[in-house]
């Protein structure tokens, strides 16, 4: 692992804190008190609107200090006029890079965790809004993340973690008692709208080879649900894998009958127009893998996947990066190289694996080692070592990545 481990906790309720001025300082004063130490402030000369633009160019951590320094500076960093300069100088090239970031959960019982920040390599004590259970469904999109629990299934909510904004949504339609579920959702910055699908998947009493599928879509703008889908499939299943990007849904599917040679399958389906028939968007996977994980890096469909070794699939043998081309063609952009795979240590052939931007999480459930790999510059990195360590040996680790972004409201 590189680096020591260096994290700070992170003081999340800006908006909301009241500022307290430090008490005041006195220099001491000569016997004669001729001599007067005087304190004069830069920023007390500049304007609101170019101190305003200064700060716009702050990473996020920084913004969170300098909601702290004073009160005037407090006043600005919580304006809608600030967190729309700031959005814009995060989409221009001469502004400080925002990554996505990665929360790791610590237990399995609660949601308490950290933040990674990959630009400054440090990690934040972190609070989530909302979840209970390190376990409830998480799907993300352009700051937004979307929770779900995974008992019932009913409760579902949309939030920014950075300003601890949230939403509860009413309950999707369909069954609660499903097999599967597969949750994501899909931010329109344009129209500062949101979309949120839920895939269902429940077998046919009684045949174990036919199985349940509907998609259900919740829309912002309306604040309804929909049913866009049902339909049966033969012979696979749906599962916890989707995504949406623009305007349609991939979903993971997997085989049920042992005789395919490939464990997983892929569904496109488009939601501005039906089909009849899933199966007729069906696109084979690029191998054999052990697991798949679906993600939207700037509006390309990314799979992260385990790879089964010839003979026995369902032993992992490496871990590959793929991109869809032209709808149905699969292009290798990575394979991890061996040193960080064995890295790893004793590596289920199940793991987590997120990303948004140009950078893709891999995490090991069995260990809180987190790589990195950067699409443009086709490199791995691990993260800076999570301040977490592995109390008992059948300990799990997982986490899911999103934009740091103060704009995007639920």
């Amino acid at each position: 692992m590189e680096a020591e481990t260096s994290w700070t906790y992170y003081p999340y309720n800006y908006i909301t804190t009241t500022y307290v001025p430090e008490a005041e300082s006195y220099s001491e004063q000569s016997n004669d008190d001729e001599t007067k130490d005087t304190t004069f402030s830069m920023d007390s000369l500049l304007p609101d609107d170019l101190l305003e633009r200064i700060l716009s160019f702050l990473p996020i951590e920084s913004i969170f200090r300098a909601g702290t320094v004073c009160k005037r500076w407090n006043e600005i960093v919580s304006s809608r006029r600030f967190l729309w300069n700031f959005s814009n100088n995060n989409n221009r090239n001469n502004s400080v890079p925002q990554r996505p970031w990665y929360f790791m959960f610590t237990s399995t019982d609660d949601p308490s965790g950290y933040a990674y920040d990959p630009v400054i390599k440090k990690w934040y004590t972190f609070d989530l809004p909302c979840i209970e259970t390190s376990n409830w469904f998480v799907a993300s999109s352009c700051g937004l993340v979307c929770f779900m629990d995974n008992d019932c299934r009913n409760k579902i909510y949309v939030s920014n973690p950075i300003t601890k904004q949230w939403r509860r949504l009413i309950e999707p339609p369909g069954q609660r008692t499903t097999d599967y579920t597969a949750l994501s959702t899909s931010m329109n910055r344009a129209k500062q709208s949101y979309s949120v699908s839920v895939v269902k998947s429940k077998q046919v009493p009684g045949n174990f080879f036919q199985w349940e599928l509907s998609i259900h879509l919740y829309s912002s703008e309306t604040m309804t649900w929909t049913t866009s889908l049902t339909d049966v499939l033969t012979g696979w299943r749906g599962g916890d894998e989707s995504v949406i990007i623009d305007d349609v849904l991939y979903f993971l599917i997997y085989s049920t009958t042992g005789g395919s040679d490939h464990r997983h399958g892929l569904i496109a389906s488009n939601l501005s127009s039906s089909t009849s028939s899933l199966m007729r968007s069906f696109v084979p996977m690029p191998c054999s893998l052990t697991c798949g994980r679906l993600m939207n890096l700037k509006e390309r469909l990314v799979v992260v996947g385990g790879i089964g070794k010839h003979d026995r699939p369902d032993i992992i043998k490496g871990i590959g990066i793929w991109c869809l081309k032209g709808g149905r063609e699969w292009e290798e952009m990575a394979r991890m190289p061996q040193r960080y795979f064995q890295g790893f240590g004793e590596l289920d052939d199940v793991f987590a694996s997120s990303g948004s931007d140009d950078m893709v999480y891999i995490q090991s459930y069995g260990s809180p080692a987190l790589l990195t790999f950067d699409m443009k510059l086709k490199c791995w990195k691990w993260s800076q070592k999570c301040p977490v360590s592995k109390k008992f040996p059948l300990q799990l680790f997982t986490g899911f990545s999103f934009e740091p972004r103060l704009e995007i409201a639920p």
